[in-house]
């Protein structure tokens, strides 16, 4: 058995797929799978995967799925994961050669394996630029509330992990006629019970996309607000910081307003957090609604 399951969720990205391909043949180390999880791709991904598969060059999983958004893949990806490391490399993404290497070699030097997540690691963009801000250089365990909070980590981060851990939480919810449910909503769960092993180095190139999830947020707002407000739900509990707590409780009167739920204030984890966002809250929907209005 292979060591780490490197997992792609796709939707007709068969154009930028040749490229992490490319990418995953280069690795010095093949101590991996790829497992693909096609979200009812209606180009030609699954014969290209088909073809790449009778290549051999790498371990190739490949699995076709009705459309239901990237958290029900990942939600798929989880269930199917039998190595004891995981990641997810997006279909637009790709890794530098020496990525899986890195990964194995810091994890055998783990010596507290079953009392962490996994490891966190570095995102840059494919001329070498990490996004966001460095992680600290220690061997101390961290969460991801503690990267934030103490240490002012910025931008998007790799996340390698147990894939033991993965199974422990919740999976993403699945909401009929919603395609998303932000994917940080699984990780902040798994930041309450354990933290990071720490790796400053980059293994996951990415590019984001115009119709990526990053680029098109707020139109997913009103697309998949059960989903937002679920994940803004738990946002109000966990991480401790007050100002990304306050924030979420915002975020969760707008949701639940696009809703046209009436009993969120009696529902809320956080009664008194919710009630003093109430008023942004308001005229945060209202701003939402403005910007809506506008692009139509």
């Amino acid at each position: 058995m292979k060591s780490i399951t490197v997992f792609t969720p796709t939707y007709n990205r068969e154009k930028l797929l040749p490229i992490l391909y490319s990418g995953l043949c280069a690795q010095s180390s093949k101590d991996f799978v790829w497992l693909i999880i096609d979200d009812g791709s209606a180009d030609g991904t699954g014969e290209l995967v088909k073809k790449w598969q009778e290549e051999n060059i790498i371990e190739i999983k490949y699995v076709y799925k009705k459309n239901g958004g990237m958290h029900t893949a990942h939600n798929t990806a989880y269930r199917m994961i039998d190595t004891e490391l995981n990641v997810c490399v997006d279909s637009d993404d790709s890794m530098p050669p020496d990525a899986i290497e890195s990964i194995l070699s810091f994890w055998g030097g783990v010596d507290d394996k079953e009392k962490v997540s996994g490891i966190i690691a570095l995102d840059s963009d494919f001329d070498g630029k990490v996004i966001g801000s460095f992680l600290p250089e220690t061997n101390e365990r961290i969460t991801l509330e503690k990267l934030v909070k103490s240490h002012g980590v910025t931008g998007d981060k790799k996340f390698i992990y147990r894939t033991n851990v993965m199974r422990e939480m919740p999976e993403y919810p699945e909401y009929e006629g919603e395609k998303l449910v932000p994917l940080s909503y699984k990780y902040w769960l798994a930041d309450r019970e354990y933290p990071f092993a720490v790796m400053n180095k980059v293994v996951c190139l990415v590019n984001y996309q115009p119709d990526g999830s990053t680029g098109t947020i707020k139109k997913q707002y009103f697309e998949s607000p059960r989903g937002f407000m679920v994940f803004k739900r738990e946002q109000m509990i966990y991480p401790r910081i007050f100002e990304r707590r306050f924030k979420s409780a915002i975020h969760y009167v707008c949701f639940n307003k696009i809703l046209g739920e009436k009993g969120y204030l009696k529902n809320s984890p956080k009664k008194l957090l919710t009630a003093a966002a109430l008023p942004l809250g308001l005229l945060y929907y209202k701003k939402m609604l403005k910007t809506k209005k506008e692009k139509l």
